[in-house]
């Protein structure tokens, strides 16, 4: 697992510009591994760690005191854990939402050339509360995200 330029061919190549936080994570995919990217993405955020849940919680608790989101009302319609789908193609799975503080987009991207996964994350704050809040998320963000890649590699 290692942190990567962000992909040229992602769909979310467009929000690049301008965001208040751009990350990429990849992970190379085992023989046995699924070559679908909906499956991996489902797989990717299946059975979080318990801390990964406490995490949620109160992250949902504290912040809708300030009228934000709470991730349980973000999965409305077609969605992945609690997070929206926005698009989908053969290679890619894109989720995201837009809040009053930001609006954040989130791919799972396969290369079926060298069987790399590629979770990439892109954020656009608001306001003020938007980059306090990334500020106070960001080293968490950067642990689940690993994480997962790490769990998800470690199934196959």
């Amino acid at each position: 697992m290692s942190r990567i330029t962000p992909p040229a061919e992602s769909r979310l190549s467009d929000w690049y510009a301008g965001a208040s936080l751009t990350d990429s994570f990849a992970v190379t995919l085992p023989p046995g591994a699924p070559a679908d990217v909906d499956t991996l993405a489902t797989l990717l955020f299946a059975d979080p760690p318990l801390w990964f849940t406490i995490l949620l919680a109160i992250r949902d608790r504290v912040m809708t005191l300030f009228g934000v989101k709470a991730s349980h009302t973000l999965s409305a319609g077609e969605h992945i854990a609690f997070f929206p789908v926005l698009s989908r193609s053969a290679d890619e799975i894109v989720l995201g939402a837009d809040d009053r503080h930001l609006d954040f987009r989130a791919s799972v991207l396969l290369r079926h050339a060298d069987r790399t996964l590629v979770a990439r994350t892109v954020v656009r704050c608001h306001n003020l509360l938007g980059r306090l809040y990334l500020a106070a998320i960001l080293p968490f963000h950067i642990l689940v995200v690993t994480d997962a890649l790490r769990r998800l590699r470690r199934r196959f």
